[in-house]
């Protein structure tokens, strides 16, 4: 497709999204008669994700769970206003429902196939803010949708409630779709010789009657519903204060096999955050931290605390896959995707994170690194056929989507200078933070800050199959060596877990 039909292609779309989240479809005049809210938001991978017809601003999400047994009972009250007159609406959920209280009237409910749907006494008008209240008690690990499980089960007895791109509808109901963002507070009580974590800042604990503690995290920034976390299990857990002042929560299963290489490597999050902070601007959000598991085989960049897999530091320490997550908090947790097509903004951006702090550690250039790997995939190899830009459902989390797309940068940096380069970096993470964004808009915002014509680069390099005849740096000779640079297999080799571990895999 020719670049120029691509960005109007774009374009579209993004009026499209907008209008799905400030006027939905249903929006008709103040006269029309109230209508359902749209079951999806309009996602083309997943046209089952968020909901149409309100906008969340606060989850209260307060529950209690009971390892071994898996049950999770407890409420979440949703905060909401309505952007259409609504006869009804939906949440998407998978767990047994209660009962339903829309602005503490009992609603009409039913539930199928990950959408609950709610029917208020009387209709609600367009502008009201809603309370809703969700009470529910199930076991969340029986459930599957698009075909996986997203809770994870601990040796013991814990859960992991962690995933990508979908992990809200396991355990509290939302507006599951990176454009509907909101602050949320958790609060959930277990035994007590468990931890609970979630993201943000601990508030406090509380210690019950019946000998459980309950746990209370609140997050006071925006953030998507694919980006929360809730990890239940026996975890060293050290809640410090970094030397900028924030809070810097770690948490470390009992049962890590490199739970030393883990510690040496996540430990040392608030300096890897101080120099991404030189290169992103500034860090966006109100804590750090991370937690390792044995539940999972993957990283994800959970809003301020990402998770890891114990396996990541098999090797001994892994500062890459910390830089990676890490990078994640300005490129998919502040700046998000409008849709998941987009996913190259947030992986290709997290790659080049680990490019540049390959070069603070003095282990080979993201000149080196992106024409490296560039040289060392064959144009034959089936790499080159996905296309970054739109790499569908299937093939949302493929290599070339992570490493083509840290090469697009690299290429982009060539051909605008870094000056301008990082300039543009600086100020899309500034102009959109806590949003959501296309590739048209960075494009557009490249093309402003370099005044150069970038749209050819686009399309050859995320729209376009086959490997590029010219590489990331250019017709010229530069990262041109030969030799391996020191961190590329340590990449390569985050890389292949971060892509092949199944879902949750950034």
């Amino acid at each position: 497709m020719r670049v120029r039909s691509q960005l109007a292609m774009s374009a579209t779309v993004t009026a499209a999204v907008a209008m799905l989240v400030s006027t939905p479809a249903s929006a008709a005049s103040d006269s029309a008669a109230p209508s359902p809210g749209a079951p999806g938001i309009g996602d083309p991978y997943y046209p089952g994700d968020g909901n149409g017809g309100y906008d969340v601003s606060h989850y209260d999400i307060r529950l209690s769970y009971k390892p071994f047994r898996d049950e999770l009972w407890g409420t979440t009250t949703v905060t909401a206003t309505a952007t259409q007159d609504l006869s009804r609406f939906n949440l998407d959920f998978l767990l047994k429902v209660d009962s339903v209280r829309v602005n503490n009237a009992v609603a009409a409910t039913r539930s199928k196939d990950g959408e609950l749907v709610a029917t208020p006494a009387r209709p609600i008008a367009k502008g009201t803010v809603m309370t809703i209240v969700v009470s529910y008690k199930d076991t969340p690990g029986k459930y599957e949708r698009y075909g996986y499980n997203a809770w994870k089960i601990g040796a013991d007895g814990g859960a992991l409630a962690a995933d990508e791109p979908q992990i809200a509808p396991w355990w509290y109901p939302s507006n599951d779709h990176p454009l509907d963002k909101a602050t949320f507070d958790v609060s959930v009580a277990a035994p007590k010789d468990y931890k609970v974590i979630s993201n943000g800042v601990l508030v406090g604990t509380q210690q019950q009657i019946d000998g459980w503690v309950r746990w209370n995290w609140r997050s006071v920034k925006p953030q998507g519903t694919y980006e929360t976390l809730l990890a239940v299990g026996k975890f060293e857990l050290r809640n410090q204060t970094e030397p900028n002042g924030q809070s810097f929560v770690t948490a470390y299963g009992d049962d890590l096999i490199y739970g030393d290489a883990a510690r040496a490597s996540v430990e040392r999050t608030p300096e890897i955050v101080e120099f991404q902070e030189t290169q992103f601007g500034p860090y966006p959000f109100e804590a750090q931290g991370g937690v390792v598991s044995t539940a999972i085989a993957f990283a994800l960049e959970n809003q301020t605390r990402p998770i890891y897999s114990d396996r990541f530091f098999r090797r001994g320490s892994n500062t890459y896959v910390v830089a990676h997550e890490n990078a994640h908090q300005w490129f998919g947790d502040s700046v998000s995707v409008a849709e998941w097509k987009e996913i190259w903004l947030n992986e290709g951006f997290a790659t080049y994170a680990e490019y540049l702090w390959s070069e603070y550690l003095g282990e080979g250039t993201p000149a080196q690194l992106a024409q490296y790997t560039y040289d060392s995939i064959p144009a034959e190899d089936p790499f080159w056929q996905v296309l970054p830009g739109d790499p569908s459902a299937a093939g949302q989390f493929d290599d070339a989507v992570y490493d083509r797309g840290a090469m697009t940068l690299q290429a982009l940096r060539t051909a605008m200078g870094d000056a301008a380069f990082f300039k543009t970096l600086r100020t899309w993470t500034a102009d959109h933070q806590y949003g959501n964004v296309t590739t048209e808009q960075f494009r557009v915002l490249a093309e402003k800050t370099s005044g150069k014509d970038l749209g050819a680069l686009f399309t050859t390099w995320l729209y376009t199959a086959g490997k590029p005849a010219v590489g990331p740096n250019g017709p010229t000779t530069a990262g041109r060596s030969g030799v391996e640079p020191r961190s590329f297999r340590a990449i390569q080799e985050t890389h292949e877990m971060l892509a092949h571990s199944g879902h949750g895999h950034t």
